[in-house]
């Protein structure tokens, strides 16, 4: 009796199995500082262009997962003081998104205990199978990816 109906479905649910427990622990951490994993990526984008902001269309491309509701994720960081949005005066369509100082320190008190979640996640692995994992889920989703993913090949 096969326990998959093909190498690809093993290999898929492989993935899913593993994504559930590593976000387990994900949960867990962002939980403790009243996060999402979604609102933490966000949070740590708007960061990376600090003192910039970002347009919000822009960082819903750059968000790991594509949820559907940006807008209200950032009303939630909004009313808890951690980013600030501002429509452009040029063009009132395009909304500015901008971490604030709550934010980056939100970021700096977490930095200790998201670096120890990923050694818990994956520190188990060797350097050179961290990287060869790597390589192979770029491989796997490169087909299935647009162009406003590629930052995440990037580096």
């Amino acid at each position: 009796m096969r326990r998959f109906d093909s190498q690809e479905q093993e290999v898929f649910l492989n993935l899913w199995r593993t994504y559930d427990c590593l976000k387990a622990l994900e949960d867990q951490v962002f939980g403790e500082f009243g996060l999402s994993a979604q609102q933490y990526n966000a949070l740590r984008l708007l960061r990376s262009v600090h003192p910039l902001s970002m347009r919000t269309l822009v960082l819903g491309r750059r968000l790991i997962s594509r949820g559907p509701d940006t807008t209200r994720m950032l009303d939630r960081l909004e009313q808890r003081g951690l980013v600030s949005r501002q429509r452009r005066s040029d063009n009132r369509r395009v909304v500015e998104t901008l971490i604030t100082a709550a934010g980056i320190e939100l970021l700096d008190r977490m930095s200790e205990r998201v670096l120890a979640m990923h050694q818990q996640q994956l520190g188990h692995l060797q350097a050179r199978q961290l990287s060869q994992l790597t390589e192979l889920l770029r491989a796997a989703r490169e087909p299935h990816e647009d162009s406003s993913c590629d930052w995440l090949n990037s580096g």
